[in-house]
């Protein structure tokens, strides 16, 4: 977690809900029956400070981001690949503060789903199922033929990369040069309403709105 952001001023310390936006997400991961600790990389000693008021230190451990891989253009997998140097353990799932509507359930069984696939799959990442028409910028049709005029419903779904969660391995990120998507990846849909992630002022306003009425949708 970044102590700037450039859309949304303090992001990740800004109230949602009553208390500061990453807050909501640190509940949702301590309440999972698979993690077992969680690793927080910040360059904010406000986030770091706050993260000793309020959480566990024996579950939450901050780990401070070094100069070199700070700013707006870092890689997240230069950041993961820090981490991992940082901390014991060979399996991994990887979120944002950004995603505040992630539930505790989709984690564990996306988690499940992780482990009961290892013969086939080395990794596993949340998308947004999609049916609908695309086009390019020149107007040329992507995934579909305008001739024929197909139904949404009928399209081959497309599936999104809505960065939600990520689940790894140590091995599986070396194998795939330092990815946090492996070489055999398997996909996680998700509801869209879920995996509503936080860029720019109008979706914070719109993921607090979700989150204040998330009982009834």
């Amino acid at each position: 977690m970044k102590g700037n952001s450039e859309r949304v001023k303090n992001k990740n310390m800004k109230n949602f809900n009553g208390f500061p936006l990453y807050h909501t997400i640190m509940k949702v991961l301590l309440e999972s029956s698979y993690i077992d600790k969680i690793f927080i990389n910040t360059d904010s000693d406000i986030i770091a400070s706050d993260v000793d008021k309020n959480f566990d230190r024996d579950r939450v451990v901050v780990i401070k981001r070094p100069k070199e891989i700070q700013g707006d253009f870092i890689s997240m997998n230069d950041i993961i690949s820090y981490d991992l140097t940082q901390c014991n353990g060979e399996y991994f799932l990887q979120t944002h503060s950004t995603n505040p509507l992630l539930k505790t359930s989709t984690i564990d069984i996306a988690i499940k789903k992780f482990f009961d696939g290892l013969d086939l799959y080395d990794s596993l990442f949340s998308v947004t199922k999609v049916q609908t028409r695309f086009y390019d910028k020149n107007a040329k049709a992507i995934n579909h033929n305008p001739n024929e005029l197909l139904r949404t419903q009928d399209l081959e779904p497309m599936y999104e990369e809505n960065s939600n969660f990520y689940i790894f391995s140590k091995e599986s990120f070396s194998l795939a040069g330092k990815k946090r998507i492996g070489l055999k990846p398997q996909i996680f849909p998700m509801n869209k309403l879920e995996a509503v992630d936080i860029d720019n002022p109008e979706d914070f306003t719109l993921a607090e709105l979700l989150y204040k009425n998330r009982d009834i949708i």
